[in-house]
């Protein structure tokens, strides 16, 4: 056998190492669809949680009604909840998808379980956005300074936002065929 022939065959396990049947079925771009459709969702599902953590204890409507208030509409940011809102909405979104391709390309510790993974990076990414929020928005395009009270709870509203949407993607990512195999809840786990 030539090397090249010991070099594909090689390739072809390392490629297929860790994955479930499901992945190996479906092409890449398939498989990529996916994760962004549960990123899609999860998006949705965190934005919402974080909305729902965030507003009673900041009393008052996410960044992105300054953001509408300034740069589209004018006016007052208590002017534009809506808007402000289903901007918010969204940036969530948006970032769901990304981080459900993200999550999916990831190949890195395939032996962790998904959900474990989905906590862990969730968590990490929520706190990226959270930092990019801070720099980039909130101080660069909006000139808003948080007090010291405000940005804790701005960070703790984003680490909702990617614990949940970890979490959402994560639990999606195996076993979405036949969740009572994967999760063996008949074994009272």
């Amino acid at each position: 056998m030539a090397v090249s022939d010991h070099l594909r065959r090689l390739r072809s396990i390392t490629d297929t190492e860790g994955h479930t049947s499901d992945v190996d079925a479906h092409s890449r771009e398939e498989h990529l669809a996916d994760a962004v459709a549960r990123g899609i969702q999860g998006g949705v599902v965190a934005t919402l949680l974080m909305t729902a953590f965030r507003l009673p204890l900041l009393r008052s409507l996410p960044p992105s009604a300054n953001f509408w208030s300034q740069y589209v509409a004018g006016g007052d940011p208590d002017d534009h909840p809506i808007p402000g809102i289903a901007l918010h909405l969204l940036y969530g979104v948006s970032s769901g998808a990304l981080f459900g391709g993200l999550f999916s390309l990831y190949t890195a510790g395939r032996s962790i379980e998904p959900e474990q993974r989905g906590l862990v990076w969730g968590s990490i990414y929520g706190m990226v956005l959270s930092a990019v929020g801070v720099q980039v928005v909130l101080q660069g395009l909006l000139d808003i300074r948080l007090e010291a009270d405000e940005l804790a709870l701005f960070h703790a509203g984003h680490l909702v936002y990617g614990l949940s949407l970890g979490a959402w993607v994560g639990s999606r990512t195996e076993g979405v065929a036949d969740p009572d195999r994967e999760y063996e809840y008949d074994d009272g786990n």
